[in-house]
């Protein structure tokens, strides 16, 4: 009998690269992904001071390990990003639509607290003002300050199991959004999928009914408007999710696909997530 997958999974990784229009990179393992990604928010900054204004970010909570790593070398080197401005993708809501609270387990916000904010020596930490969460009662204020600043310099991100980047999901089987009209989604408050809820248990022990069902997240118009795009896969599962992105239909169904249509998109991964996935029982 004949199977058939799609084609994008025969991928092998040294032709990852060859037919898209994201530059790709791949390192050795998750604590090299950290250090890389840690690496580049800082020159990102650097790049923008030495233009003359300080760098506007947008930043996601997974990956997780490069805040530690950042924060680091910002102390390490005395280096002040107090007028940087640090914009959350997402976070995770209550039932009614408000934030979690900042000492919930899973809270975003709180993460950031404990492993970039107060790890940054005070004198050299972003002004309360600028370390940035979407608001669930006033969604447009992001583009808002986007546009006082004067755009976004970079986003940094992961990739979901489902291809969402942030919080932004593909739509579901009876819902029908072209990538064009999927590529202007601006920051909202939605539901999480069945399929992001269950990869996001894993962090939890696999118990599912802990992961809230509500976020708000960043919009597609917000990230795509970003000067350079940086997205990182460090985990196993993403093996396919990233030869789908790379390379399978640029699509709704798949949001990290419009990656390619950015004239600035870099994906960055670990050696086994470069791998071809290996489909079979065990």
């Amino acid at each position: 009998m004949t199977f058939h997958f799609p084609d994008y999974l025969d991928i092998r990784l040294n032709e990852l690269a060859t037919g898209t229009s994201v530059k790709f990179s791949v390192v050795k393992d998750m604590p090299d992904i950290a250090q890389h990604m840690a690496k580049a928010m800082l020159q990102v900054i650097e790049t923008a001071e030495a233009k003359g204004k300080p760098a506007t970010l947008i930043v996601p909570v997974g990956p997780v390990d490069q805040y530690p790593i950042l924060a680091d070398m910002i102390n390490q080197q005395q280096y002040s990003i107090k007028d940087v401005m640090l914009i959350n993708m997402d976070e995770y809501l209550t039932d009614d639509d408000q934030w979690v609270d900042l000492t919930h387990p899973l809270s975003f916000r709180g993460y950031m607290n404990r492993k970039f904010y107060d790890l940054l020596k005070p004198d050299l930490a972003p002004l309360p003002e600028n370390r940035i969460c979407p608001d669930p009662d006033d969604v447009g204020a992001i583009q808002k300050m986007i546009e006082q600043r004067g755009g976004v310099d970079a986003c940094f991100g992961g990739i979901g199991i489902n291809g969402h980047i942030a919080f932004n999901e593909p739509p579901e089987a009876d819902q029908t959004i072209s990538a064009e009209e999927f590529a202007q989604l601006s920051t909202r408050n939605l539901d999480l999928t069945r399929e992001t809820r269950t990869i996001n248990s894993v962090t939890v022990g696999g118990e599912i009914s802990i992961i809230p069902w509500r976020a708000v997240t960043i919009g597609m118009k917000e990230i795509l408007s970003a000067e350079e795009l940086h997205f990182y896969c460090n985990r196993i599962w993403q093996s396919s999710v990233v030869r789908r992105v790379l390379h399978g239909p640029v699509t709704s169904a798949c949001p990290a696909s419009l990656l390619r249509t950015h004239p600035a998109a870099s994906l960055t991964v670990a050696e086994y997530v470069a791998e071809p996935p290996d489909i079979r029982l065990r």
